[in-house]
């Protein structure tokens, strides 16, 4: 076999294992007992594979502000339930909901958001399954 051929193949072998990683299991990092809420300003919202993502500033105790990160569905399955890259902008106040990390961090998986008049961003939450 070739130089090559043998870089590419190693080549392939790596990406295959980082992609793997990318996408990990739920109950890996989630806590399916422990669901969190927690409002606050938006900072990014990110409208992306594997996963979208929304980070807010929430005040906490001492008036110290906490980055929050919530990990969102696929955008094709946030579409199906409504949602569009324009759901959620910087600079509002909405209220994240979902299953908090395992770690402690700051850091949940969405099941769902609102916005500050209390009406839920899309049509229905996301479940413990979703992909």
């Amino acid at each position: 076999m070739t130089k090559v051929k043998i870089l590419a193949m190693l080549g392939v072998a790596l990406l295959g294992q980082s992609a793997a990683l990318a996408h990990h299991s739920f109950a890996a990092f989630f806590d399916p007992a422990k669901i969190v809420k927690v409002t606050g300003k938006v900072t990014e919202f990110g409208f992306k594979n594997p996963h979208g993502v929304i980070v807010l500033e929430v005040p906490g105790p001492g008036g110290q502000v906490q980055k929050w990160q919530a990990e969102t569905n696929a955008p094709v399955v946030l579409q199906r339930r409504g949602w569009t890259r324009e759901s959620i902008k910087p600079g509002e106040t909405i209220t994240i909901e979902g299953w908090a990390s395992r770690d402690g961090k700051p850091y949940l998986r969405l099941r769902q958001a609102f916005h500050a008049d209390g009406q839920p961003v899309g049509k229905l939450a996301f479940g413990q399954g979703d992909q």
